[in-house]
């Protein structure tokens, strides 16, 4: 039998949602709404939610009035983000390597460092084509990635996070290429083990993976959209236009 990848695996977890249960909804909000006031979109804009986890921020992009689609390739996340849908809101399971077949959008958001999780670089370009084949021409791509620098620059190696009930191990580490995060636990006697691995994207590498089928407008390092610093920014965020 095939063994999945980590993402696949860890990501369909409830450890993983327990774990990382503090996301900031307001801050979602918040950079959503600063998006949208910076692109402009038309209203009848056709928007996809990428690697959309449980679906916070596309439905915050519902909510400013859009028709939304949210995918991801974990069942349970999509079953729990399903929970919000609505006649303009909806989800499907889907892997971003391949395009969704007889849809198109006007732009597609890729939120929260949810990119560069696979083993081969040759996966992100296919990301990158697919998205480029479900844009619209001039669609507008919205990446939100971590600032690789500052992350390995300011890397904790260890520490413990205890939620609800149990008690999560946390170590990591950087081998030039990729973020690793162990996550160890224990629950009712079983033990558990995973490991995230994000690839350390840096500016230079999203503007070779992008220039074939897009261009790059602008660069921001934070939710609030100021300038992209890469030694003192906590995000790298990237808004392009398919050519």
């Amino acid at each position: 039998m095939e063994q999945k990848e980590w993402f696949a695996s860890w990501f369909d977890t409830s450890y993983y949602h327990q774990l990382y249960n503090n996301r900031n909804e307001d801050e979602a909000k918040l950079f959503i709404s600063n998006l949208l006031d910076f692109l402009k979109l038309d209203k009848n804009a056709k928007l996809l939610d990428l690697a959309c986890g449980k679906g916070r921020h596309a439905k915050t992009l519902n909510e400013f009035g859009y028709d939304v689609l949210g995918v991801d390739l974990s069942p349970n996340s999509i079953s729990i983000a399903s929970e919000l849908k609505n006649e303009h809101l909806n989800f499907q399971v889907h892997d971003m390597r391949e395009p969704i077949h007889g849809k198109t959008f006007d732009a597609v958001f890729n939120l929260f460092t949810s990119f560069g999780y696979f083993d081969e670089t040759t996966d992100n370009e296919r990301v990158c084509n697919a998205i480029a084949k479900m844009l619209n021409p001039h669609g507008i791509l919205v990446i939100d990635f971590m600032n690789a620098k500052k992350v390995i620059a300011n890397l904790v190696s260890k520490e413990e996070k205890t939620v609800d009930y149990l008690t999560f191990h946390i170590t990591r580490q950087c081998d030039g290429k990729h973020i690793f995060k162990r996550i160890q636990f224990e629950d009712q006697g079983e033990k558990y083990d995973f490991t995230e691995r994000v690839q350390a994207l840096k500016l230079n590498d999203f503007q070779t993976l992008l220039a074939a089928e897009f261009q790059i407008l602008h660069t921001f390092g934070t939710f609030d959209l100021k300038p992209f610093d890469p030694s003192i920014s906590d995000r790298l965020i990237i808004i392009a236009q398919r050519k």
